[in-house]
């Protein structure tokens, strides 16, 4: 796996803490994952393979409550970690270009619940990567892990400096790139077009910015109720993503 830069040294100030039984044990399986510090209960680490040289602290649950926000379903497991390193979008690219995995591309998208559960989604439905911008995206974070329940390991996540650059090279690559807005009336089953497919969300209530859209081959809609203004980034991730899984 390609990297765009290494950051061995990360202060332990900027290290983010992960918690929950799903996040902890996703990361402790990647290679690519530098976990620094372990804390949980005697039960929870009980019968876990951990790497013998992986500083561990047992605690009990009130010290875990305190290692991490407030009322954060830690499950008796705290980690810290690294971010992980950086990657190079045409790397990512190049490692799908003999499949029709798809890629997600969100446009300031900053929630890290959102982000989170996109990472699910694209997890479920083996999604190549997920793009964003690198200012306007959500750290690594404890509640983004937990959120994504182990994807944030799994699914390679580019962050760019440039959207519109990105989405060009994703063309070049040969991706359709779909963007996903009220503000059209081509169904998504009619825009995906059968070949890879780069699905494009904005953030929820301000949706894609202009240029972004301007860099998109089709803008499509779900098909839902008039009841309803919108759905939720990430609930409309997955869907588009169910969508590009089942088409003919």
């Amino acid at each position: 796996m390609a990297r765009r830069g290494h950051r061995p040294s990360q202060a332990a100030g900027n290290r983010p803490r992960f918690w929950g039984r799903h996040a902890v044990l996703a990361a402790l399986a990647n290679p690519d994952r530098q976990v620094r510090k372990m804390w949980g209960t005697r039960e929870a680490l009980a019968n876990l393979d951990l790497p013998p040289v992986l500083p561990i602290t047992y605690a009990d649950v009130a010290d875990l409550g305190r290692l991490v926000p407030s009322d954060a379903p830690h499950q008796g497991l705290v980690i810290e970690v690294d971010p992980l390193d950086d990657l190079w979008l045409g790397e990512v690219l190049e490692r799908g270009a003999d499949d029709r995995r798809p890629v997600v591309v969100l446009d300031q998208v900053t929630d890290p619940h959102n982000v989170g559960a996109v990472l699910r989604s694209a997890a479920a439905f083996d999604a190549l990567a997920i793009i964003t911008q690198d200012r306007h995206a959500p750290p690594e974070s404890g509640a983004l892990a937990k959120a994504a329940s182990g994807a944030l390991e799994i699914v390679p996540w580019v962050r760019v400096v440039n959207l519109a650059r990105a989405l060009d090279e994703v063309a070049e690559a040969g991706f359709w790139r779909v963007g996903l807005t009220g503000h059209t009336q081509t169904p998504l089953n009619e825009a995906l077009g059968g070949g890879r497919i780069a699905l494009v969300l904005g953030a929820e209530g301000e949706g894609m910015r202009q240029n972004t859209a301007a860099h998109c081959d089709v803008l499509a809609r779900l098909p839902i109720s008039p009841r309803v203004e919108s759905l939720n980034v990430s609930n409309a991730a997955a869907i588009a993503l169910y969508a590009v899984a089942t088409q003919g």
